[in-house]
């Protein structure tokens, strides 16, 4: 693993803002040649700091218009319990984020429906028919101060 100089962190902030930006852009705005930002952009990717380039939705004009935080409780700390729950829950295509915590529940969940009914329907016809949940907890966002996707660097 490379260590990051400069260059790089002033590369992975510009392309965690804006993905699209050209080599040629990247370049004018940190004094470089087009060739150092394109290999620099290669060996980044390479050794895993850019794990791939994704666009970011609105997710109000694309109707996943409730937000969902499910904290999930097992009966069960083996792994083969927890990983079988990963690998199922990870599946369903509303849920955006599987995270393992610590603390009382196992698992933290980030899910996106159109509404409360859709939410309710996932709840009832997919998470709940999954073996060994012992308690779900769900938190509704209702408003978003702040969303980003940006790492400080």
């Amino acid at each position: 693993m490379i260590e990051l100089d400069p260059t790089d962190i002033a590369i992975l902030k510009l392309l965690q803002k804006d993905a699209l930006l050209t080599n040629k852009e990247i370049a004018h705005q940190i004094h470089k040649s087009i060739a150092t930002i394109h290999e620099r952009i290669r060996r980044l990717k390479d050794q895993g700091y850019i794990k791939r380039v994704v666009a970011i939705l609105d997710r109000k004009r694309i109707d996943k218009n409730l937000i969902a935080f499910s904290q999930v409780l097992l009966n069960g700390h083996a792994a083969g319990t927890l990983n079988a729950f990963e690998q199922e829950v990870t599946k369903f295509p509303e849920v955006m984020e599987c995270l393992q915590m610590t603390g009382t529940f196992d698992f933290l969940l980030r899910i996106a429906t159109s509404d409360m009914d859709a939410y309710h329907d996932f709840y009832r016809n997919k998470l709940a028919t999954l073996p060994n949940i012992t308690t779900v907890q769900s938190f509704f966002v209702l408003s978003e101060a702040k969303s980003d996707t940006a790492y400080p660097l």
